[in-house]
């Protein structure tokens, strides 16, 4: 904002300064009234009434008796009138001071001539004000328009600056006032809401932490039992307090019921620690598959030209099948990232098949190397192929397609198929038809 406010003000002063060098250049030049057009007429005509006089024995009364006297025309002269030389002084005054144009007296032998003329040049103060008038407009212009992107751009993003600032801090529960600029109103809402879902997700991610916390502690204490159970055995049985064999046995086998009640608790806490850690939004609704498949074909068409993979999308028949467009599409797009990155860079191609109750999306590519054992686990988090080699990776692509697919009330697969020496990934995509 200060540098614009010292624009502002260098555009002002600059404007000032400029107008007071134009006003004294004016001053000193004379751009109107120069005399020279209208003289040449008047040296002319001064000619032809002397001529007129030796000729026609008197002065020509008006200006048209010349002209047809000459055959001439006088640019800029609009009247000749005449007064004898020994007229009375008071009639020579009142014949110059008859009328207010401009006027230039010639004297001849017997007579007086005033030639009247309009000089249409410009006076010197009609040029600056114009001048001053031009400078001044585009000033205003100029000005309102700096004024204007100060006023209703830089100053409103000046305050919202200060937004993701306070949003990165967790200032999450003050929302924002409304702001009806025409620049930055949707920005706001726009934010507003980032407010909105941020705080939302704060408030369940605390209470996700809160419940996993009593979950552990309570497992933790539930454990207590069976190991006590379990040490106390092993000292009894370190002394050999027990004889009898079907006693040992039974010891024995309390221990490993006891085991098994911890692997239980055990089960149970590494599954509440992988539940949830991932939040899915997914609003289903009847969709048209055109629209999903035209929506990978425009993204994938031109990358895998540029990367030089062999790319093809099969027939199909366009229907209504349920679930969430863009959530179906980011599915797709998965496991083709996934086909990019660990396939062999030949060739991706997509087939469809359709039933009266699902639609198939098969999504292959060349050059699957992954073992068939670890198909069985290619969908779980954090699961990672022995085919990965040094590629950086989660392991959540595949898990993520996975949830979001029940989410949508669908499923997919994975298998490895052999053709012509040719190990292929085929992974199938399978939603309702509606």
């Amino acid at each position: 904002m200060k540098k614009m406010n010292h624009l502002i003000f260098f555009v002002i002063t600059g404007f000032v300064l400029l107008m007071c060098l134009i006003n004294f250049y004016l001053a000193g030049e004379n751009f109107g009234r120069n005399g020279r057009e209208y003289r040449i007429s008047i040296n002319r005509i001064e000619q032809a009434v002397s001529e007129y006089e030796a000729k026609m024995g008197t002065a020509p009364d008006n200006l048209q008796k010349l002209q047809d006297f000459s055959d001439a025309e006088y640019p800029m002269v609009t009247g000749i009138s005449a007064i004898s030389i020994d007229s009375t002084r008071k009639e020579q005054i009142h014949f110059l001071t008859e009328k207010d144009d401009d006027y230039v007296v010639l004297a001849t032998g017997d007579y007086y001539y005033k030639v009247t003329y309009e000089d249409k040049g410009m006076s010197n103060m009609l040029i600056r004000w114009i001048v001053n008038g031009v400078c001044g407009c585009i000033f205003l212009v100029l000005l309102f328009v700096l004024l204007y992107i100060r006023g209703k751009i830089l100053l409103p993003f000046y305050k919202l600056s200060e937004i993701p600032y306070e949003l990165s801090k967790g200032n999450l529960t003050v929302p924002l006032k409304e702001n009806k600029n025409r620049f930055f109103g949707r920005f706001v809402w726009g934010m507003d809401l980032l407010r909105e879902n941020l705080e939302e997700n704060k408030a369940k991610e605390l209470e996700l932490q809160k419940e996993k916390k009593l979950l552990l502690l309570s497992l933790s204490h539930d454990i207590k039992t069976p190991l006590s159970a379990i040490k106390l055995y092993a000292k009894a049985l370190s002394k050999n307090l027990y004889r009898d064999e079907n006693k040992k046995r039974e010891i024995a086998e309390n221990i490993n019921e006891k085991v098994d009640e911890i692997e239980s608790y055990i089960s149970e806490i590494v599954r509440a620690s992988n539940e949830d850690f991932l939040h899915f939004d997914v609003e289903n609704s009847e969709v048209y598959i055109r629209d999903v498949v035209e929506q990978v074909k425009e993204y994938y068409v031109d990358k895998m030209q540029l990367n030089q993979i062999g790319f093809e999308v099969g027939n199909y028949s366009n229907c209504l099948v349920f679930g969430d467009s863009d959530r179906l599409v980011e599915v797709i797009q998965n496991v083709i990232e996934n086909a990019i990155k660990y396939g062999d860079g030949k060739r991706i191609w997509l087939e469809f098949e359709q039933s009266e109750e699902e639609f198939e999306i098969c999504i292959y590519n060349t050059g699957c190397i992954l073992e068939k054992k670890e198909l069985l686990h290619i969908f779980d988090s954090f699961f990672r192929g022995s085919n990965v080699g040094k590629r950086p990776g989660s392991g959540l692509g595949l898990y993520i397609c996975r949830e979001l697919m029940h989410l949508m009330e669908g499923e997919i697969t994975a298998r490895v198929i052999r053709q012509e020496e040719e190990y292929i990934m085929a992974v199938k995509v399978a939603v309702h038809v509606v």
